[in-house]
């Protein structure tokens, strides 16, 4: 019987991954052989790499084989079976690494010897430890990959990393294909890295340490936003109060001065109608005084009495009275209306956009742009369509002839029109990942010359970006991000004052909500742009009608 259980001469017939002889052999194309849980096991710690591997010889599939029971393997382990063998569980995990001189049972490998590229349990690790011979010999940490500390090349030790190159080289390699180079020991640029690591730690620590202060500052800002909303309703209520006594003071003087002009005309008009009223008198008197005269008998006194009635003057023409029916107070009612049309106008257009949270669109409409996007500019992954309204991300390269506006790694295109002044637009975006933003027009294009995030929209200081993903929405700037919390909508609205330094991004749905505001001074002018990505994402700029 051999060490630990394991008979002599059936090392052939074990797993290879726990060392045992099989209860269910199966083998994979390789021809080598295994338990089948210890297998299944080992390859569904892969699945999501979707690389599968022999634990033995280090041959990949794809896809992950199907497993075939080794029927003459099972049939040579019944029969040590038979002869009085049991198997004894594994004594390490699949993780672990086995000692390369234990026969029989492995035991779990303490260290692994970069000169001699063997594996030691401690039992076989003494030597290292008490001869001399092993003085010089460099132990780590147990690996199964001892190979990837040897070059390739030469077969030895990389104790040295070279700097120019960024990589570990053995002393071969220093003499050949790295002379000349910034070659250190791998021990120091190990130390030099660490010592960056920490740094890069400390800086990570006080990034994160800022945000913390951010989120306590913005959690503060929420809990003085209510007191604040009160105040201001408070306020305003006071002023909206005011306002309505100072106009219902204005309609009872209105009101009133109307009143005592209308008793000055009706003066006017008593005074002016004394004059004809006396003289209907007098002209009734003599009209009687005709008519007695006409029924006079005796013609000598009718002769007589005729010439003295005669001379009497009888006005015939008017005594030019002017009149304004229905016209005395047009003056005062141009004067109201006219008041009122500039109080519904500042009212509509002071205090109807600036509520933080719901807007009303149709106030947004009358801002309305039509943007097109500009072929000279869309990347060659980007296909545009709809009379340059919509864009798709695709696989194929398009044939678009060289244009040196055109970006040439980012999956963006920008609209032609160039935006001052007060603008609105909207977005319609479908797929997996897609940006809406502006950007100066000096946005770097090409990736050649510059850092990628040079060329993106909303990683650098000439742009600005709305991101719209499954997770949620996402605001960049300078590659500083602000998360939106809020039920995603497939169209976004963008309105832009480019004078007052405003852009607010919103949610277009029954209601129009606000996901976004950015407050700052543009320096020059904008222009719309759109990034996709992941095909078959789309992004369209919608127009009024729709």
């Amino acid at each position: 019987m051999g060490q630990d259980g394991v008979q002599p001469g059936t090392e052939s017939l074990s797993c290879l991954i726990c060392l045992n002889l099989p209860q269910v052999p199966v083998t994979i194309p390789c021809g080598h052989s295994y338990c089948i849980s210890c297998i299944n096991t080992h390859w569904d710690k892969v699945r999501k790499k979707k690389k599968y591997r022999c634990p033995h010889c280090d041959k990949s599939f794809t896809p992950r084989p199907v497993l075939l029971k080794d029927t003459a393997l099972a049939v040579s382990v019944e029969e040590q079976k038979k002869t009085g063998f049991k198997a004894s569980p594994c004594s390490f995990g699949l993780e672990d690494v086995a000692c390369d001189v234990c026969t029989g049972r492995k035991q779990k490998a303490s260290k692994s010897c970069l000169q001699c590229l063997v594996s030691y349990c401690e039992k076989h690790l003494r030597p290292h430890s008490h001869s001399s011979a092993f003085k010089r010999h460099t132990l780590v940490e147990p690996s199964k990959n001892l190979h990837d500390y040897v070059c390739s090349q030469h077969s030895k030790v990389m104790k040295l990393f070279c700097r120019t190159d960024q990589r570990c080289i053995c002393y071969c390699c220093h003499m050949e294909d790295h002379k000349g180079h910034d070659v250190v020991p791998a021990a120091a640029a190990r130390t030099e890295k660490q010592n960056e690591l920490v740094i890069s730690r400390q800086c990570l620590q006080q990034t994160t340490h800022a945000r913390v202060r951010d989120v306590i500052h913005l959690q503060w800002e929420v809990e003085a936003i209510r007191p604040s909303v009160v105040k201001a309703v408070e306020h305003s209520e006071k002023m909206f109060a005011g306002l309505i006594h100072l106009v219902e003071n204005t309609s009872s003087d209105v009101m009133q001065q109307v009143r005592s002009q209308q008793e000055t005309e009706v003066g006017r008009v008593k005074q002016l109608q004394d004059k004809p009223e006396h003289e209907i008198t007098e002209l009734k008197r003599r009209d009687a005084e005709l008519q007695t005269l006409s029924h006079t008998k005796g013609h000598d006194r009718f002769c007589l009495n005729h010439p003295s009635l005669s001379r009497l003057s009888v006005p015939t023409d008017s005594l030019g009275i002017q009149t304004r029916p229905l016209r005395y107070f047009e003056d005062v009612e141009t004067a109201v209306s006219e008041e009122r049309d500039k109080l519904e106008d500042i009212l509509r257009e002071k205090l109807t956009l600036s509520p933080p949270g719901t807007t009303i669109r149709a106030v947004l409409l009358q801002y309305w742009c039509d943007i097109t996007l500009d072929p000279n500019t869309a990347s060659d992954t980007l296909l545009l369509s709809e009379q340059n309204r919509r864009a798709t991300a695709v696989c194929d390269q398009q044939p678009y002839p060289f244009h040196p506006e055109r970006f040439t790694y980012w999956n963006q295109v920008l609209g032609k029109e160039t935006l001052t002044g007060r603008h609105y637009w909207e977005v319609e975006v479908k797929g997996t990942f897609a940006q809406v933003g502006v950007t100066y027009k000096d946005i770097k294009r090409d990736n050649s010359r510059f850092c990628r995030n040079q060329i993106r929209l909303g990683y650098n200081v000439n742009s600005w970006s709305f991101d719209i993903s499954q997770s949620g929405y996402t605001f960049k700037h300078d590659q500083a991000e602000s998360k939106v919390t809020d039920p995603l909508t497939p169209r976004i609205g963008v309105y832009l004052d480019h004078s007052a330094g405003v852009l607010s991004f919103f949610r277009v749905a029954k209601t129009m909500t606000l996901l976004h505001r950015v407050q700052t001074t543009f320096t020059q002018p904008l222009y719309a742009g759109l990034g996709m990505y992941f095909p078959p994402t789309t992004a369209k700029f919608c127009e009024l009608a729709c």
